[in-house]
């Protein structure tokens, strides 16, 4: 079955880092790849974080570029979030995304049902205390 899991999520003071983690199941980081993290508040819409393509070529949305950092490891089939120096407005279900990324907007409606991505992990909850 292909699919896509999230971990790390948790609770941590403002300032503080947490490193989300992504294992794929069956779905090949091939040459026409592109990975991703997206996040969604209640009654927000899906806004995408980060990705990463297969030749290396990272993506961050302004508002996290310079405190997270997206990577992956091909021989452990897992791509990860490196987050620091968190903010309150980081809070959020954090969801890692899978092929249909490179065509997509930025911005779609609701994570997990946003069709024209191939594979959406169930969320892991990302939650920043100031």
């Amino acid at each position: 079955k292909k699919q896509v899991e999230e971990s790390g999520g948790g609770s941590v003071q403002a300032g503080g880092s947490l490193t989300l983690s992504c294992i794929l199941s069956g779905i090949t980081f091939d040459d026409d790849s592109v990975m991703g993290w997206y996040r969604q508040t209640p009654g927000n819409d899906c806004e995408l974080v980060s990705t990463i393509s297969s030749d290396g070529t990272t993506i961050y949305a302004h508002s996290v570029k310079g405190r997270f950092t997206i990577s992956q490891d091909n021989a452990k089939n897992t791509m990860y979030l490196q987050m620091n120096n968190l903010k309150s407005e980081d809070t959020a279900m954090y969801y890692c995304a899978a092929d249909g990324i490179a065509a997509s907007p930025p911005t779609v409606g609701n994570c997990e049902n946003y069709g024209d991505i191939d594979y959406w992990g169930r969320g892991t909850l990302v939650t920043i205390s100031s």
